[in-house]
């Protein structure tokens, strides 16, 4: 049982709305902060401003019950849970400036005994700076007490759930928590126990920072070994799903799938903090990345290839944008990257984009009088070339038909034999 009855929750993205929902329909008083006006106002009316399936009903339940409400000043409050974007910059290590906007909202507000919890997914020792940078904003507050001043408890939580199944998984999932102290650890347990029904593993907090890092790069070591058997099986003329299929049939052996690249805000972006904080030990995982990094490009020259063969002005469905399958969530979405360069270096050719998720073109796509978002079926019916991106169940549902005298590159596998026979079919065209 927590002490702990209002919960500030700094940053209502795909993490942290999620989090300031299941926290208020536990109970909890709680206010989401954001630096996004429509957020908060969407908020504020029991709306979800992205898709993820059950959410909108925790947020407008919370919301209704007084338990939620959103602005965009940080307000005083027992604890704090920071779940702001932690991208990387040109060198590939961690930008921090969003962590510590977060700590100048904070740092006012404290008296002491709060609980300051950092989510984001982070580098080693980002909580720490997260403590410094506030302790040195209100030097007379202490992380033990020892020069006299009130005490403030931080922790590190990292979230370890999937787009798509968050609403299940923030509940079901065991979570690490890590304290800078071991009475910061067990105040962050007993919050989090107030919903999860997972096994919650205490430790400290650089541990539980690397643990989530090395999750993610465990997950982008096998994707980048699918995605490398998908190139060497390409070369060979064989079908790299059916290949896995059989391989995984060893009982030893778990193959993840191969795709065009890797996205979303963890596993392409995670695995450069470790490199980033030891470089030179980190030989496998940079490899990994830089494997997974190079798959988009090769991708783009097989839809080149095929569609220079349909002549000057081909016309190229691309389906999918969002980073994995049916989610509305683009980030770090290799098939952004695909589908912009086919935009640029295929001069006299047109790219019809099919994301039933979204509802405008992305700002690496829009303005560009060559690329039309439009429904699947128009996009398929007019192609000379598809390439299926992203597995969205809308794509499964294709009559094979449409697809006949189509050349068909399909990074997924949803349309392997199809893909084949279409295959065929353009090489005779």
């Amino acid at each position: 049982m927590t002490d702990i009855n209002s919960v500030a929750v700094i940053g209502l993205g795909y993490i942290g709305l999620p989090t300031a929902a299941i926290l208020a329909t536990n109970g909890i008083s709680v206010v989401g902060v954001d630096v996004n006006q429509r957020t908060v106002d969407a908020v504020n009316r029991g709306e979800v401003p992205f898709v993820e399936p059950d959410l909108g009903v925790h947020v407008a339940g919370a919301v209704s019950q007084g338990n939620l409400r959103a602005t965009t000043e940080t307000p005083a409050s027992q604890a704090y849970i920071v779940a702001v974007p932690t991208p990387f910059l040109s060198d590939r290590s961690a930008d921090l400036s969003y962590i510590e906007a977060a700590a100048r909202g904070i740092a006012p507000q404290l008296a002491g005994g709060e609980l300051i919890i950092l989510e984001s997914t982070s580098p080693p020792r980002a909580t720490r700076h997260l403590a410094d940078y506030i302790l040195g904003l209100r030097p007379d507050l202490s992380l033990d007490g020892s020069n006299g001043g009130p005490v403030i408890h931080f922790a590190h939580c990292p979230e370890r759930v999937l787009p798509g199944r968050v609403m299940i998984e923030l509940v079901t999932n065991d979570r690490i928590v890590g304290g800078i102290t071991s009475e910061a650890a067990q105040l962050a347990k007993d919050l989090y126990a107030v919903f999860c029904q997972g096994e919650i593993l205490l430790t400290d907090d650089v541990t539980a920072e690397m643990a989530k890092l090395v999750e993610n790069s465990y997950r982008d070591v096998n994707i980048a070994f699918a995605n490398e058997l998908s190139v060497i099986s390409d070369k060979l003329g064989i079908d790299v799903w059916e290949l896995i299929r059989l391989a995984n049939h060893h009982p030893r052996v778990n193959i993840l799938q191969p795709g065009p690249g890797v996205g979303g805000h963890c596993i392409a972006v995670d695995p450069w903090f470790i490199v980033a904080a030891a470089p030179g030990e980190s030989r496998l995982i940079r490899t990994a990345r830089e494997v997974n990094d190079a798959k988009p490009e090769w991708v783009v020259e097989k839809v080149r290839e095929a569609a220079l063969a349909y002549g000057k002005e081909p016309k190229i469905a691309a389906l999918g944008l969002a980073f994995k399958a049916n989610i509305d969530d683009l980030r770090e979405s290799p098939a952004i990257g695909i589908a912009a360069e086919l935009a640029e270096g295929l001069p006299g050719a047109q790219l019809l984009v099919a994301e039933p998720h979204v509802e405008s073109l992305p700002r690496a796509l829009e303005g560009r009088d060559n690329v039309v978002l439009t429904d699947t079926a128009d996009a398929i019916a007019q192609a000379d070339v598809v390439v299926v991106l992203v597995d969205h169940d809308e794509f499964k549902g294709v009559d094979p038909e449409t697809l006949a005298d189509k050349a068909i590159i399909d990074t997924r596998g949803i349309w392997r034999d199809i893909a084949f026979d279409a295959a065929t079919a353009a090489a005779k065209a």
